[in-house]
């Protein structure tokens, strides 16, 4: 199949990668032609622009970071929407707004082209090792598209509904409760950790036992090391989806006070100037600092 992709970081170098391996007929686009230079070396055409990357595609994929860059390749100059022919499909993998989905389905129905959201839960190792769980939404006919491809890339697709928007909705919902996870860790690793008991053994056996899940064996274990560095999925992104997530439930009128405590602990932490270089569960030392067990500076 003709597949157009645009977004090369970390999660969607390897997820355009496999693609490739599948033996697709892949245009990539990323901002900064160094990013696209490896998938040119495994077969990848490059293009100049969201457009021409779209031009030939029976079917694009957008992994960016945010509503502005999604909306900057998508619809700005020499964007997606004008080089896709009628008919042809965009799956967006990225985590954007709820309003931002809803916005771009109701605009591609207009021109007569499919739009379905299909954002992921997992890292980029994941990515790689095609072990992501995607939640995919939007009309039949464009799922029937978009769900054998999808399940190229992933370990399970898990159908939402028919309006793209609840994809995403249910995403910011997963990182709401996975940013959850990390604060209760914080907490736990600094209570452990004041009673002498070695922050390390406490996940250990937490996850053997009742925790036995993936978040806490991959967050705990980066709590208990405190080891924020590299940015697996960057503070920045985690503070980006959790404005997300609060923005959605204030336009259903639903109070989350848990999310609300999670900002706070994101402006904490970049009011200190740890940013982009830190993976979102540094969140977790705010609680560690409070019980002065904090092995780093706010700055490092």
């Amino acid at each position: 199949m003709k597949i157009g992709f645009v977004g090369l970081g970390s999660m969607g170098a390897a997820i355009a990668m496999n693609l490739i391996e599948s033996g697709h007929d892949v245009h990539v686009f990323n901002r900064s032609p160094a990013r696209a230079e490896p998938l040119r070396k495994a077969g990848a055409s490059v293009a100049a622009s969201p457009a021409e990357a779209a031009q030939s595609a029976e079917v694009i994929f957008t992994m960016v970071a945010d509503d502005a860059a999604h909306a900057s390749v998508t619809f700005g100059d020499a964007g997606i929407a004008a080089g896709l022919k009628r008919g042809a499909l965009h799956i967006s993998m990225s985590t954007i707004s709820v309003a931002c989905a809803q916005d771009n389905a109701a605009r591609y129905r207009e021109a007569g082209l499919g739009f379905v959201s299909a954002p992921v839960f997992g890292r980029p190792d994941a990515a790689a090792a095609r072990k992501l769980f995607i939640m995919a939404a939007g009309a039949d006919e464009h799922l029937e598209v978009a769900v054998p491809l999808l399940e190229q890339l992933g370990q399970s697709v898990g159908i939402v509904g028919s309006d793209p928007s609840q994809a995403n909705l249910v995403k910011l919902i997963g990182n709401f409760m996975l940013s959850v996870i990390i604060e209760t860790l914080g907490e736990a690793c600094a209570v452990a950790g004041k009673a002498g008991i070695d922050p390390m053994r406490l996940v250990e056996l937490l996850t053997s036992a009742n925790f036995n899940a993936p978040p806490y064996k991959i967050y705990g274990s980066l709590i208990a090391a405190q080891r924020f560095q590299p940015a697996g999925f960057s503070l920045p992104l985690g503070q980006k989806d959790n404005r997300l997530m609060l923005a959605a439930a204030e336009a259903l009128g639903v109070p989350l006070p848990l999310a609300s405590l999670v900002r706070d602990r994101f402006l904490s932490l970049r009011s200190q100037g740890i940013g982009a270089e830190h993976d979102w569960s540094a969140v977790a030392l705010c609680a560690l600092s409070d019980a002065g067990l904090s092995k780093q500076s706010p700055a490092g």
